[in-house]
């Protein structure tokens, strides 16, 4: 087993329409407005960002995202992630009993080098930072759909 590579799925039930959520899920500068853990993002062109993560643990990530697909039609958005962290994430759409099931997954390999070197002992603290990183965001998505 490698111990610097993720898998995540992260599934979040949201009280709005699949079109609501995918206008907001699209605009990843916006994210640090609604998803505290999401530090800051810096549109480099159309397609890229940069990204500043930072969650419970006292590190920041930081990644450059670059468009990889955008299907409204489908409800995707996937995006390559290098930097700290190599790989993609994906949001996929779906409408789910009134509002919208959201369904993020993501396959990384850790690069930032304190990370690599506590792979083994830190692999279970790393993967809490992330459902606590993703369980604010969802709380943080939804207060923001129910004011807009």
């Amino acid at each position: 087993m490698d111990w610097c590579r993720y898998r995540f799925r992260s599934v979040w039930d949201l009280p709005a329409a699949p079109a609501a959520v995918y206008a907001v899920l699209e605009r990843a500068e916006d994210y640090p407005r609604w998803w505290p853990e999401v530090r800051e993002v810096t549109p480099l062109d159309e397609r890229t960002a940069t990204a500043r993560l930072r969650s419970l643990v006292p590190y920041d990530l930081f990644v450059t995202a670059r468009e990889s697909r955008r299907d409204p039609g489908g409800r995707v958005l996937e995006v390559a992630l290098s930097g700290d962290l190599e790989g993609w994430a994906r949001w996929t759409l779906s409408a789910h009993d009134g509002g919208t099931r959201a369904v993020y997954e993501q396959e990384v390999e850790v690069r930032k080098p304190l990370m690599r070197r506590l792979a083994l002992p830190g692999r279970p603290v790393f993967r809490a930072n992330h459902a606590l990183m993703m369980r604010s965001g969802r709380r943080g998505l939804v207060r923001h759909l129910k004011a807009v």
